[in-house]
């Protein structure tokens, strides 16, 4: 079952075009990856799919019903929820309390602190301390915490590797691994080529603004990918 399908979608920031015509699928239970250099346009993407940019009604369909330009809260009731680029934690609020605004829109679902602290346990050690007390690597936990609190249907996540050491990030795919064998239907933009690619199912290049290249990640070669990253 298709569950995001997004068609022509164009994204503007005032009188700049950011997006021009992307399209692209998610099946239910997928991972999906959407890579490409810097200014390619993914975190725009991901910002227009969570409702933080104006699109049109009929270019996002979610689950069979139009989405686009719907605000954020309401699509985060539906079950888009974004982890966004450079964690955004609260720095008033401790780590506790940073996963509990994760649930202030949450759907019925299985996502609870408790759960999430088996997931992390360092965020259930840490629960009463500021969550900017935290390393950059437990910042990601807790921010990919506070979006598994709502009980998504789809998670977007941006740029999860960002600024951490490679031990972190190859534990922190591992638990989106684990996420996604359960159910969560996941779409991943990344610029760590090698590590997004070993837990999609699907990737699209973006590039310029447009999709570059899209395909099954082990039946498309380094060169393809490459030529379609950096226009060679």
């Amino acid at each position: 079952m298709t569950l995001l399908s997004v068609r022509d979608l164009s994204a503007f920031y005032g009188d700049f075009q950011a997006l021009f015509g992307v399209s692209l699928d998610v099946s239910e239970g997928q991972t999906v990856a959407v890579i490409g250099a810097n200014g390619a346009g993914k975190t725009t993407f991901l910002r227009a799919l969570a409702g933080a940019l104006p699109v049109p009604h009929g270019a996002v369909e979610f689950a069979g019903r139009p989405v686009g330009g719907r605000p954020a809260h309401v699509l985060v009731e539906l079950g888009i929820v974004l982890v966004p680029e450079g964690r955004k934690i609260f720095p008033s609020l401790s780590v506790r309390e940073n996963l509990q605004m994760g649930a202030y829109r949450r759907r019925a679902g299985p996502w609870t602190l408790d759960r999430v602290y088996r997931l992390f346990p360092i965020l259930g050690e840490r629960r009463d301390q500021p969550g900017t007390n935290l390393s950059g690597g437990e910042q990601q936990m807790l921010a990919i915490g506070r979006g598994l609190m709502a009980n998504p249907r789809l998670l977007l996540v941006d740029e999860i590797s960002l600024g951490l050491a490679p031990v972190v990030v190859k534990h922190l795919y591992e638990v989106l691994g684990t996420v996604s064998t359960e159910g969560m239907t996941l779409l991943v933009v990344e610029q760590d080529v090698s590590q997004v690619l070993a837990v999609a199912q699907r990737v699209y290049c973006f590039r310029k603004g447009m999709v570059a290249l899209e395909g099954v990640p082990a039946r498309l070669t380094r060169g393809q990918i490459s030529a379609a990253y950096f226009g060679a």
